[in-house]
């Protein structure tokens, strides 16, 4: 019960299973590990969203390679003590080595608390997952996951993920309050650089300043029971005239204002979340953002099946104003106006390779469709690719 309730508050469950663990006068320390690498084709040149799809520290939707082989080593060290099987406080720390040759980093937080009552977390980390994705093996979650989230002329795939966590300029905090009947409350704090969420820092064509730090505030409420989860949330800027433009009249116009919505449901038929490669699991979110000038929504579903995954994901992007001097060379959206963006993944585990039950290779496959207005020229691109993905634990 103890090493699950830890698992379960530092959202390393999936690693619970390979780790080497000492005792000392001060608590537990646990180090583990987690290989990631992939093999990437792709059918033409650049994605159509904004999307993160490697390991590398910088996000390059407009990169012209079709073939690529990427991905990262992580070595984590948690520390965790309990006091009365009450009182507890812990750390967590995961430096990334990827094979651009940089170091990057996962998490790296303390927490403190009194369990099944209350605990605080500050640091680097990501809070409550708004839209989980299954068995997807595309979208990458490791490293500066706040960042270059937005960039101009590609599509905005919103998934509540602005004010969740892991920026390479801010921190969170994070309060975390257990209520009743599987019910939880979680309210998250992120405070950073704002303006580095847009990829080279244009938003709608305009080059973006900064004038001071945003402020997000996320609060998510969650159900979960052996077979269900739910979760209502929302994220929002509270400083005004943190990031904008100047116009050609020289004022500022303020672009800071952005406040999304969403909610997600998932459901397992084994009545345990744990249970690997049995049964189907399905999760199914929606996530709306009001911003300056754009509305975006984005709607999701994804199923695992035992070894097999599946998802489709449908986003809106209403883009009301855009600077037509300044068009993006690389770009897919150049336009104010209305886009649609479909996507289809599937998946496949092929488990305990070599006879090792933390060695899987994953065999994933996508399509993403990008629908304009017909006032814009070619009203429709795709692509589609295919990756596979050696995942070991350690």
């Amino acid at each position: 019960m103890k090493k699950m309730f830890i698992c379960s508050l530092i959202g390393l469950s999936s690693m619970a299973n390979a780790t080497i663990e000492w005792d000392t006068p001060q608590g537990q320390l646990k180090l583990y590990g987690d290989v990631e690498f992939n093999v990437d084709a792709a059918s033409s040149k650049q994605q159509l969203s904004s999307l993160k799809e490697t390991a590398d520290k910088k996000n390059k939707p407009a990169d012209k390679d079709r073939w690529d082989i990427n991905g990262r080593i992580l070595i984590g060290l948690d520390g965790y003590r309990e006091i009365n099987d009450k009182n507890f406080a812990g750390f967590v720390v995961q430096p990334l080595a990827d094979l651009s040759g940089d170091m990057n980093l996962d998490d790296a937080a303390f927490y403190f608390g009194q369990k099944q009552e209350w605990n605080i977390k500050i640091g680097r980390y990501e809070a409550y997952d708004m839209f989980p994705l299954g068995q997807d093996t595309f979208i990458e979650y490791s490293g500066n996951t706040a960042n270059d989230l937005y960039e101009d002329g590609f599509g905005y795939i919103y998934m509540m993920k602005e004010g969740r966590g892991r920026s390479k300029n801010g921190g969170s905090i994070q309060l975390n309050k257990p209520l009743f009947n599987h019910m939880n409350f979680e309210l998250n704090a992120l405070i950073n650089n704002g303006e580095k969420m847009f990829n080279k820092s244009t938003y709608h064509g305009y080059q973006i300043d900064k004038k001071k730090n945003v402020v997000y505030l996320r609060p998510v409420l969650s159900w979960k029971n052996d077979s269900f989860s739910t979760a209502i949330a929302a994220e929002t800027n509270v400083v005004k005239n943190a990031y904008g433009y100047y116009d050609d009249n020289g004022k500022f116009r303020d672009q800071s204002k952005r406040t999304g919505y969403g909610a997600t449901f998932s459901w397992n038929s084994e009545d345990d979340w744990d249970a690997a490669n049995k049964g189907f699991k399905i999760n199914t979110s929606f996530a709306y953002m009001d911003a300056k000038d754009e509305k975006d929504m984005t709607i999701g579903t994804d199923i695992v099946w035992e070894k097999i995954g599946l998802g489709y994901y449908f986003a809106n992007n209403d883009i009301k104003k855009f600077n037509p001097d300044n068009r993006i060379k690389d770009g897919h959206i150049n336009n104010k106006g209305k886009y649609k963006i479909h996507t289809v993944n599937t998946s496949y585990l092929i488990d305990n390779v070599l006879d090792m039950d933390n060695f899987n290779i994953y065999l994933g496959a996508y399509w993403s469709l990008l629908d304009r207005n017909k006032s814009h020229g070619d009203n429709t691109d795709d692509r589609y690719g295919a990756r596979v993905r050696f995942k070991y634990f350690y």
